[in-house]
């Protein structure tokens, strides 16, 4: 452990990290999900420390990538011991002053749009290409939904073939349970080119509290 971490606390300026993206990385940033959509360098993966952190991680990352971590000032050591406490042993090291030095030094940023629920039902019915993306387990798509959702659980989101089914003109509107995976989701789909895309804020949670929602359910596979 002490190797790993030797490198993985590295702190990296904002030049060394732009150069070390060059080569085949992960850019992990583990911030929480409401400060992460208001900002991140481009490319980067979602996945907070506030959530099933280490478990997703080891879900959807690959053993055998660098990963360069972005994440608030103060959580570094934290989140490369959890990280290699699932097996991930090739953390080249954190970006200095985290993503707000990235922006201090006017690197090219990217974001994800949040709406809320209300946002969200009021376009349903006026955007032909408006496409719900669902991205909680199949029982919890089956045991209530939007109609005509999509479901792409997150763990199935790590297979190309799932995210080359959305056309370019289709908007997207993603979510999940309560906010979290729909934010590791956005970032999953962004960093494979699809940007035309929201994120609904309080997920699942809030949306069935709104008003005039019509909840479908699939009693076949709840069963």
């Amino acid at each position: 452990l002490s190797v790993i971490k030797s490198k993985g606390t590295q702190a990296l300026s904002v030049d060394k990290f732009k150069k070390a993206i060059q080569d085949d990385v992960i850019i992990l940033d583990t911030r929480h999900a409401t400060v992460f959509t208001q900002g991140f360098i481009p490319g980067s993966i979602f996945i907070g420390l506030e959530g099933r952190f280490a478990e997703w991680a080891g879900n959807l990352l690959p053993f055998d990538k660098k990963i360069l971590l972005v994440t608030e000032p103060g959580k570094e050591e934290e989140s490369i011991i959890r990280l290699s406490r699932v097996g991930f042993e090739k953390m080249e090291g954190y970006l200095k002053g985290g993503f707000e030095a990235w922006k201090k030094a006017g690197e090219k940023i990217d974001l994800v749009i949040d709406v809320e629920p209300g946002e969200l039902l009021m376009d349903i019915p006026h955007d032909p290409n408006l496409l719900i993306v669902d991205v909680r387990k199949e029982v919890e798509f089956a045991d209530g939904h939007l109609a005509d959702a999509v479901n792409l659980p997150l763990d199935e989101m790590t297979d190309v073939v799932h995210l080359a089914q959305f056309e370019d003109n289709q908007n997207l509107y993603v979510h999940c349970a309560g906010g979290y995976r729909s934010v590791i989701a956005a970032s999953l789909l962004k960093k494979e080119g699809i940007h035309n895309l929201r994120n609904v804020l309080g997920g699942w949670n809030k949306i069935k509290e709104q008003e005039k929602v019509k909840i479908v359910k699939e009693a076949s596979v709840l069963n």
